[in-house]
C-alpha cells in the first residue's frame, strides 16, 4: 500500500471547502475520533489518533488509535477480536476531528469495560442534576477479565 500523505494547511478556504485531506493534529500530535456503529448510529467511543493511526485506519480499513494511557498505537480488536471495520470515515469542517462509522466484529462491543458503547451511563441534567449516573446498558456484551486477562487497565486515576 502507498502511504497516505496529508496535505499542508495552506488556506482556510481549502481546509473548509476543498477536497484535500489536511488534518490538524493538536500540540500533542493527536486528533480526536468519534466512532459510531454504522447501522444504528450509536456512539461507541471517543478515541485519539496520531498521524500514523489515521494513515493505518485509512489504508487498512480497520480502526487504529493511539492509547494515551499506554502511549502506544493499537488496532482496535487486536486482543479482544472486536475489530472495527471502517464503513465510512469523515473529517469535520476545520479538519481537526475524525468520525468513523464502523461495523464491529463479534459481539459488537467497543468498550474495554465490556459494554457495547463506552458511553453506557447517562448524566442526570436539569432538576435531576447532581444525582447518580444512570446505566443505559443493562448488561455487558462480554467479560473483560476473560477477554483481557491480567492486562493493565487503561483507565487512569
Amino acid at each position: 500500500m502507498d502511504k497516505i500523505r496529508f496535505a499542508p494547511r495552506l488556506s482556510v478556504e481549502e481546509v473548509e471547502e476543498g477536497c484535500v485531506l489536511a488534518p490538524k493534529f493538536g500540540p500533542d500530535g493527536l486528533i480526536p475520533c468519534i466512532t459510531t456503529d454504522a447501522d444504528s448510529s450509536e456512539v461507541l467511543m471517543l478515541g485519539w489518533m496520531t498521524a500514523e493511526a489515521l494513515r493505518l485506519t485509512l489504508e487498512t480499513g480497520e480502526a487504529h488509535y493511539f492509547s494515551r494511557a499506554r502511549q502506544t498505537l493499537w488496532r482496535k480488536g487486536a486482543t479482544s477480536g472486536l475489530v472495527q471495520q471502517v464503513v465510512e470515515a469523515r473529517i469535520d469542517d476545520d479538519q481537526d476531528a475524525i468520525w468513523l462509522r464502523v461495523a464491529v466484529a463479534g459481539s459488537g462491543a467497543s468498550c474495554h469495560v465490556g459494554y457495547r458503547s463506552c458511553f453506557y451511563r447517562a448524566i442526570p441534567t436539569g432538576s435531576a442534576a447532581g444525582a447518580l449516573l444512570v446505566f443505559m446498558e443493562d448488561q455487558k456484551s462480554f467479560d473483560p477479565v476473560a477477554t483481557y486477562g491480567d492486562a493493565a487497565n487503561p483507565t487512569q486515576l
